[in-house]
């Protein structure tokens, strides 16, 4: 089992290793971009580790004390897709001493969340004013919740992949993320580029909700091709620094257009997250 400090730590890593990888279209350390700074996401990092990792906080708690403390140091939305993800994985990782059982722990760990959970993740995302929500029928943002946080994942899992983690215990993370994440470290990748691999093998699978939820479908499909197209490049090493200058120039046409597969990168940080923690433990 993680001891709290130890878990604090894996999630700074986490999220500092996210924002210091060349993900196109994303804020990293080759140029910022979306009116955000590497700094805002570094210190975001450091405010929310020591409430992810905090027992005392139950999942919907540590969502909104971490979005709280976010707003102040960063005084925008850096992370609130990455918080939502982070905070089941770590209740779970709290309950058990071997990696092997953070799958079914977690599977757990959302079956058991609350109406409570749900309305404290509802202020949060109120608190973070995320982007391109829109209004809901059923179970909208703007209304306190009557359900608990995982069915009102459900209700939004067609359109929001953070949402869809909640309902297929992560599926997304563990079996395409940590897999290619895993792969390109072994064959001798910086753990910043393995990390922009992961990215961009999450991208090819599902269209970036974001995406589609500022600009349209076809806009994220769009987006989505072009990653199958550039993963398709790759020597059979799959080391994407290789191509180093043409992923630097799709990112720098994706800030320019102002496209940013945001809910991609969450999913990213959650894979790092899990590979921090399957480190820790083994």
């Amino acid at each position: 089992m993680l001891n709290q400090t130890t878990m604090a730590e894996a999630i700074t890593w986490a999220c500092i290793t996210e924002v210091s990888s060349p993900k196109p279209g994303n804020v990293n350390l080759y140029s910022d971009g979306h009116n955000m700074s590497v700094q805002q996401f570094i210190d975001s990092a450091h405010a929310i580790a020591p409430i992810l990792s905090n027992p005392a906080y139950s999942v919907g708690e540590s969502i909104l004390k971490s979005v709280e403390a976010t707003k102040k140091v960063a005084h925008c939305n850096t992370n609130l897709g990455i918080i939502l993800l982070f905070a089941p994985l770590c209740a779970a990782m709290r309950q058990i001493d071997h990696f092997d059982a953070l799958i079914p722990q977690l599977k757990s760990t959302l079956n058991q969340l609350t109406n409570n959970d749900a309305d404290n993740a509802y202020q949060a995302i109120r608190l973070a004013e995320a982007g391109g929500l829109g209004q809901s029928n059923e179970q909208d943002i703007f209304s306190p919740p009557t359900v608990t946080l995982k069915q009102a994942m459900e209700l939004a899992k067609n359109r929001d992949a953070i949402a869809l983690q909640y309902c297929n215990n992560y599926m997304q993370v563990f079996e395409i993320g940590l897999p290619h994440l895993t792969k390109s470290i072994n064959c001798g990748e910086s753990v910043e580029w393995a990390c922009a691999f992961a990215y961009l093998n999450l991208l090819t699978v599902l269209p970036d909700s974001l995406i589609c939820r500022k600009y349209s479908l076809a806009c994220a499909m769009k987006i989505q091709d072009k990653a199958t197209h550039t993963l398709g490049k790759l020597s059979e090493n799959k080391r994407l620094s290789q191509i180093e200058a043409e992923i630097t120039l799709w990112d720098k046409e994706l800030k320019q257009k102002a496209i940013n597969p945001g809910t991609t990168a969450d999913l990213t940080a959650a894979t790092l997250l899990v590979y921090a923690f399957s480190q820790a433990l083994s």
